[in-house]
């Protein structure tokens, strides 16, 4: 258990049920945490009518008893903030604009619940993350685990994006690639810690033909370069392969028989990630770099099949640069046919590949994910101010009167403004203010004629001065 529990809402974009990489990351480190004794709150769209009528009930429940909100030490508790409109058919489609109803649920929740810190996942506007950002009061911690390019390209708004991205105490990335296109578009400080595993037991792996796994949850070109590397291998090296495509996927184009007597198809529905991975030596990972999917690189080190990978940013940070996992140039089939035909021909290769994995059983642990995330929560609230709760201090302010204040006004002392000082001061006497802050641009002369003069108009004049650079913004000092 930590030294101090805290209380953390994690807020996802994507709907809870889906079955998104995001969500998958999200749900293992709260687990995990909450093993550890925090209290987790997970903010999710949803497609569930139910849970996000049951958190919307709960939530207005809590108004006057915000911990009701909370579950137990050690509780995961997930909060359905509404349903997402359905995105358009286009891959290039901008995210559609994120429901009010969404917006004003975790609104309500964040500014309800008594929590330490929020941490947003992917926290591009619109989005649920991107609001969770705008509404939290608590310290914020960003994790962007692979925003390709295509996502940073269509954050028109960026100066808006910008804005909210200021709020963020931390930023983390789960790939020190992922971290240098941030940097370029958003500069700031990243931190890198990579996603983690859930490794399965050790077994022993049969003798026999090579097993080859590919997924396709990449982009369309990354099958047909891995059937075309199959169709270019020797005739004498022996291999089996399995290709898992989405449910309703689309057909893959008819083979030639040599094909077909060792590449079995299967959907979804008939066999899940998990079953395929674990029966294989190797997973191939082929994309171009359009849509990688780095966690499926994580997920078979944790079944124990070794990756044979594209060397894209992310495919090399989660290999450890060819170390956890052969790398091939991107888009040369004849790079991977090589590799394919060298580990059929090669049992000590694979062997060797498969006990490099096992000695990185700890580093891909989801326990050194949670040390790693837990340090920077911590590290942050440490540094957070107590609220000074000095009993006669209050009772001091309790017995004034409440006044109203202006902290931006110029005077004539200012290049850009003709009011005069005297002007000034009446002006704010008619208006009912009990005091005011005297902001000239590059000037403080005309704050100091007016405090000379406030006595004689009954308003009370702080000292101040509006700053104003070459290019680089203003500031006022008080």
């Amino acid at each position: 258990m930590s030294p101090e529990p805290l209380t953390i809402a994690q807020v996802t974009p994507y709907p809870w049920e889906d079955d998104h990489a995001v969500n998958a990351f999200t749900a293992s480190l709260s687990t995990e945490l909450a093993a550890r004794g925090h209290r987790l709150l997970i903010l999710a769209p949803s497609r569930s009518p139910e849970l996000i009528q049951d958190s919307r009930r709960l939530i207005r429940s809590a108004r006057d008893h915000p911990r009701r909100l909370l579950g137990e030490p050690g509780e995961v508790r997930v909060l359905g903030v509404g349903e997402l409109l359905a995105r358009a058919p286009s891959r290039r489609a901008v995210a559609p604009p994120l429901p009010l109803d969404i917006a004003r649920t975790i609104e309500e929740a964040l500014t309800t619940a008594p929590l330490d810190v929020v941490n947003v996942h992917e926290p591009f506007a619109p989005s649920a993350s991107s609001a969770a950002l705008r509404h939290s009061r608590a310290l914020n911690v960003g994790s962007f685990h692979h925003p390709g390019e295509r996502v940073l390209s269509t954050q028109v708004a960026r100066r808006f994006v910008e804005l909210f991205f200021g709020r963020l105490d931390a930023r983390i990335a789960s790939h020190a690639s992922t971290a240098e296109a941030l940097a370029r578009s958003f500069p700031g400080a990243y931190e890198v810690i990579g996603g983690g595993v859930d490794v399965q037991p050790a077994g022993k792996r049969p003798a026999g033909p090579l097993r080859i796994a590919f997924c396709a949850t990449e982009e369309r070109a990354a099958l047909r370069l891995f059937l075309r590397a199959l169709r270019l291998l020797p005739a004498e090296c022996d291999w089996r392969a399995t290709i898992l495509v989405p449910a309703g996927g689309a057909p893959i184009a008819p083979l030639a028989k040599r094909l077909r007597d060792r590449l079995r198809i299967v959907e979804g529905e008939e066999v899940d990630e998990a079953g395929v991975l674990a029966e294989a030596d190797v997973l191939v990972a082929s994309s171009t770099g359009i849509a990688p999917d780095p966690a499926l690189l994580l997920r078979a080190l944790g079944a124990r099949a070794v990756p044979v990978a594209a060397n894209i940013g992310s495919y090399e940070d989660v290999l450890e640069g060819g170390a956890l996992g052969p790398l091939f140039e991107r888009g040369d089939v004849d790079s991977l046919t090589a590799l394919l035909a060298r580990l059929a021909r090669d049992g000590d290769l694979r062997d060797e590949l498969h006990a490099r994995t096992e000695a990185a059983r700890e580093r891909l642990s989801w326990q050194r994910v949670a040390d790693d995330y837990e340090a920077i929560y911590a590290r942050l609230v440490s540094h957070r101010h107590a609220p000074v709760r000095d009993p006669q201090r209050l009772a001091r302010l309790a017995s004034r009167r409440l006044i109203d204040v202006d902290l931006h006004m110029h005077t004539d002392h200012s290049h850009d403004c003709a009011t005069p000082v005297e002007v000034l001061l009446a002006t704010a006497r008619e208006q009912g203010l009990g005091a005011i802050a005297v902001t000239d641009h590059n000037e403080v002369s005309g704050a100091l004629a007016a405090r000379e003069q406030a006595a004689d108009f009954g308003v009370r004049v702080i000292v101040g001065e509006e700053v104003k650079t070459a290019d680089q913004g203003e500031v006022i000092g008080l």
